[in-house]
C-alpha cells in the first residue's frame, strides 16, 4: 500500500473542503477524515503483514532532498492518533456555527495532512516543511475563529508563531549542517554520521529548542495558556490532542539518535526539565479559575512527565512515553470539548460560574468524571498504563525522579476533583443545563471507550510500538 495515499486524501480532502461551500464543509471535510482514518487503519493491516511501508522519490538533485515517507510502528501508532482525532473533532464542532466554515474545515483537514507528513517523514528537509506547514492552518484557526478580544488573540497567536518558527530555525541549521556530513537528509544516511562530542551537543541543543517550544517545556512554555484559552475548541483540540505530539515524537525519532552521546551526558538535566514541567505545571493548575487554563497548565504537567520519560533513554521510558502521548491525546480532546460543551450552555469558562449542574445532567455528570478519572490515572484507564510505565522507568534512573514525577497523580488528583466539585456540584443551578445532544453523547463515548479498551488492554500498541523503539535505542546506544 502507498503510504503516500493517507497525505493525498487529507489534501485533497481539504480542498475539496473548501470547494463545497458552507453548507456542505463540514460532512465533506468529516468524509475526508474518515477516508483518512480508513486508509490508515488499512496501512496497519499491511504493516502486520510484514510488508515494509514506505515510499521515496528524488525530488531535488542539489541538493539531495527526496519524498521519502516510512511508516514503521511508531509513525504508525502516531499517524493513527492524528487520523482518528480528527474525524472526532470535526464531529465534535458540529454543535457550533462558524462563519466562513469551507475555510475552517479545510484548515483542520490542511493541519492534519501536515501533522501526518511530519510522523511520516524520514527526509530530514521533508520533515521540516512538515513540520513548519502545520503551524499556517492552526495561525488562522485562532486568530480568525478564537475568543475574546480580536487584539489580545493577536498577541497571543503571533507570539506563539514566532516562538515556534524561531526555535524551528534552530533545527534546519542543523540539518543543513548533518547535510554537509552525510551529503543526504534520509534519516538513515543521518544515522550514520559520526559527530564529535562537542558536534553532538549542538546539534542535541539545537533539536532541543524547536521541540522544547512545540511540546511545549518550561521555561519555553509561555505561549501555551493564552493560545489554548484563546482559539477555538477545535483549534485547541487539534494543539493539545495532536500537534504538541510531534515535539515528543521527533525527540525520540530524530533528537536522540542524531545526538546519543549529548543525550546520555545531560541526560539528568532533561530528566529533571521535564518534572520541573510536572510540578510548576501542577501548581499553576490548582490557581486557575477558568476552565480551558486549568486544563492547559494540566497537559503542561503530562507533557512535562512524558518528556521525561523519553529522557531516560530506557525501553520502558520510550515506551510509556509513547504510550502516555496517545492516552493523553485522547483525554485532553474529550476535557476541552467538556469545557466547549459548558460554554454552550452557559456561556462561561469561570468554573465560579458553573456549580450545580449534576442534578440537571446525569449522563454528562458521568461522562464528565469518567474523563476526570481517566486524566488522574485512574487503573483501568489508557493513562494509568503511560504514566505507570514512564514512573517506572524513572526509578530506573534514580528513585527520587519517581517521587517527584509521582506529584503529577497526587497533585492532579487535587486540582481536577476540586474543579469537578465546583463545576458539577453543589446546589441545583438556576440556568437550566439539557443534557448532551445524540453528536455531544457519541463524541464523548468514542473517547471514553478509547481510553477504556486501551487501559485493560494495551498489548496491540505496544507490540505495534515496540520493535521501532528498540531499533532506535539500537542507535542511540551505537558506538560513535
Amino acid at each position: 500500500m502507498n503510504v503516500s495515499l493517507i497525505l493525498i486524501i487529507l489534501l485533497v480532502g481539504a480542498f475539496a473542503t473548501f470547494l463545497a461551500g458552507d453548507k456542505l464543509a463540514s460532512k465533506v471535510a468529516l468524509f475526508f477524515s474518515l477516508a483518512a482514518a480508513g486508509a490508515s487503519i488499512a496501512l496497519l493491516n499491511h504493516y502486520n503483514l510484514g510488508e515494509n511501508i514506505s515510499f521515496i522519490n528524488q525530488w531535488i538533485t542539489q541538493p539531495n532532498i527526496s519524498f521519502a515517507l516510512k511508516a514503521d510502528g511508531l509513525s504508525l501508532a502516531m499517524l493513527l492518533l492524528t487520523t482518528i482525532l480528527t474525524p472526532i473533532i470535526i464531529f465534535s464542532s458540529f454543535g457550533n456555527q462558524y462563519k466562513n466554515s469551507k475555510s475552517f474545515y479545510a484548515l483542520i483537514l490542511f493541519m492534519s495532512f501536515a501533522m501526518a507528513g511530519t510522523f511520516l517523514a524520514s527526509d530530514g528537509l521533508l520533515y521540516y516543511i512538515f513540520w513548519e506547514l502545520s503551524l499556517i492552518p492552526i495561525y488562522f484557526i485562532a486568530l480568525v475563529w478564537g475568543n475574546g478580544d480580536v487584539e489580545d488573540r493577536k498577541k497571543a497567536v503571533v507570539k506563539f508563531f514566532i516562538y515556534t518558527l524561531a526555535g524551528s530555525l534552530f533545527m534546519l541549521v542543523s540539518f543543513v549542517y548533518l547535510y554537509q556530513k552525510a551529503g543526504s537528509f534520509l534519516l538513515e544516511d543521518l544515522y550514520k554520521v559520526n559527530l564529535s562530542a562537542t558536534e553532538q551537543l549542538w546539534i542535541f541543543l539545537a533539536f532541543f529548542l524547536a521541540y522544547a517550544i512545540k511540546i511545549p517545556l518550561i521555561p519555553f512554555h509561555t505561549w501555551q495558556a493564552n493560545v489554548y484559552q484563546k482559539a477555538p475548541t477545535v483549534g485547541t483540540m487539534l494543539l493539545s490532542g495532536i500537534m504538541l505530539k510531534m515535539g515528543l515524537y521527533s525527540v525520540i525519532r530524530w533528537q536522540l539518535p542524531l545526538a546519543p552521546l549529548a543525550a546520555k551526558e545531560y541526560m539528568y538535566v532533561f530528566i529533571g526539565l521535564g518534572i520541573a514541567g510536572v510540578i510548576y505545571g501542577s501548581i499553576v493548575a490548582l490557581k486557575q479559575k477558568d476552565l480551558k487554563k486549568l486544563l492547559a497548565y494540566s497537559s503542561l504537567a503530562h507533557v512535562g512527565l512524558i518528556a521525561a520519560g523519553s529522557y531516560t533513554l530506557t525501553l520502558d521510558g520510550l515506551r510509556g512515553a509513547v504510550l502516555q502521548m496517545i492516552a493523553h491525546g485522547f483525554v485532553v480532546v474529550g476535557l476541552f470539548y467538556i469545557a466547549e460543551i459548558i460554554f454552550r450552555r452557559y456561556e462561561t469558562r469561570v468554573i465560579a460560574e458553573m456549580g450545580g449542574i449534576r442534578s440537571q445532567t446525569p449522563k454528562f455528570t458521568s461522562m464528565f468524571l469518567i474523563l476526570v478519572l481517566a486524566s488522574v490515572a485512574l487503573p483501568s484507564t489508557f493513562n494509568f498504563v503511560g504514566e505507570f510505565t514512564v514512573l517506572y522507568s524513572l526509578s530506573q534512573i534514580n528513585i527520587w525522579f519517581a517521587i517527584l514525577g509521582g506529584t503529577t497523580i497526587i497533585l492532579g488528583a487535587y486540582y481536577m476533583l476540586k474543579m469537578f466539585q465546583q463545576s458539577m456540584l453543589g446546589e441545583t443551578n438556576t440556568r437550566i443545563f439539557t443534557d448532551v445532544s445524540g453528536n455531544e453523547g457519541i463524541t464523548l463515548v468514542l473517547v471514553i471507550a478509547v481510553l477504556f479498551f486501551f487501559g485493560m488492554y494495551p498489548k496491540p500498541i505496544i507490540d505495534l510500538i515496540t520493535p521501532s523503539l528498540e531499533e532506535i535505542l539500537i542507535q542511540i546506544n551505537r558506538i560513535n
